[in-house]
């Protein structure tokens, strides 16, 4: 397993053991009023208190039973945490070179995600998705788009970490991002599509991918002598159009793309929701045509951002 493999075994098991951790009650127990119990335990050095409920013994026990559990996913996210230290090429973001345009990026992640929410035809409003993000709020949104705009959120947190963002552009690195995106609707998110796939407004087809096909043409396209900006758009084609997943393939392309832009320094591309259409009708044009002269020039013209 390379280390970029294992990079990113390890930070999905931690992923999922922090979720774990997240929906346990658990701490040390205090009864307020002979009646309340309140738990309290230290977060990443933070004492934390929870209401827990009203006082039961199956409360309590659940509890204790849950403290066990705490302990032993803590331990492993620790042990997962000294193997990532273990590896030298991976600094702190106070050390990382363009920690100025990962600020960039998360200072526009909502408008970011709402774009490609609009671009997916998912029913929100700007607000809606700020509120839903930033307080956990749902207004006039069904289950699906709920998840949806959600999955966004943690693959955009994935290629943010600092971890991530020292890795080089890869086919695994691709898959994980489309297992976010695709969470809670296909059990194989992330594993490439071994059925044909249809896709609306074309008769054009994909051909079914090939695993070592894609990683020789991302390491040619990451190896290139172009411009950073131009190796960007030309995986952000790539993935859209070979459809390596059975769904998600644009929402994984632009986040992957800007994954590449972003461990660069070198800006943003950003697909506005008032250009959503245009960009849509690009893009068949291109799957149908192969002709990118025209969706090219309105990425690099009308999206990017540099920095």
């Amino acid at each position: 397993m390379s280390i970029n493999e294992e990079v990113l075994v390890l930070l999905d098991e931690k992923r999922l053991l922090e979720q774990e951790l997240d929906k346990l009650i658990y701490g040390s127990i205090e009864i307020r009023d002979n009646k309340y119990i309140y738990t309290h335990y230290r977060d990443e050095g933070v004492s934390i208190t929870k209401y827990a409920g009203e006082y039961s013994d199956d409360l309590c026990n659940l509890i204790n039973n849950n403290n066990i559990k705490a302990k032993e996913y803590k331990k492993r996210i620790r042990t997962i945490n000294n193997r990532l230290n273990q590896f030298q090429v991976f600094d702190s973001l106070k050390e990382f070179k363009y920690s100025y345009n990962v600020d960039f990026a998360k200072s526009n992640i909502i408008n970011m995600i709402y774009d490609q929410s609009i671009i997916e035809n998912i029913n929100t409003t700007y607000i809606d998705t700020e509120d839903l993000i930033e307080n956990g709020r749902i207004h006039n949104m069904n289950q699906e788009s709920v998840l949806k705009i959600t999955n966004l959120k943690r693959a955009w947190d994935f290629i943010l970490n600092e971890y991530i963002l020292t890795l080089s552009t890869s086919y695994e690195l691709i898959s994980n991002v489309n297992k976010l995106v695709e969470s809670g609707f296909y059990y194989n998110a992330g594993i490439l599509r071994s059925t044909p796939v249809r896709i609306t407004g074309t008769k054009w087809l994909p051909t079914i991918p090939n695993k070592e096909n894609i990683r020789d043409d991302i390491d040619k396209m990451i190896n290139s002598n172009k411009v950073k900006v131009d190796i960007a758009i030309d995986l952000l084609l790539y993935i859209c159009k070979s459809q390596m997943f059975l769904d998600g393939n644009k929402r994984t392309a632009l986040i992957i793309a800007n994954h590449y832009l972003i461990s660069h320094g070198k800006g943003l591309l950003m697909i506005s929701a008032d250009d959503s259409n245009k960009y849509k009708e690009l893009l068949l044009n291109y799957y149908e045509k192969n002709d990118k002269k025209e969706l090219i020039k309105f990425l690099k013209e009308d999206c990017y951002i540099k920095l």
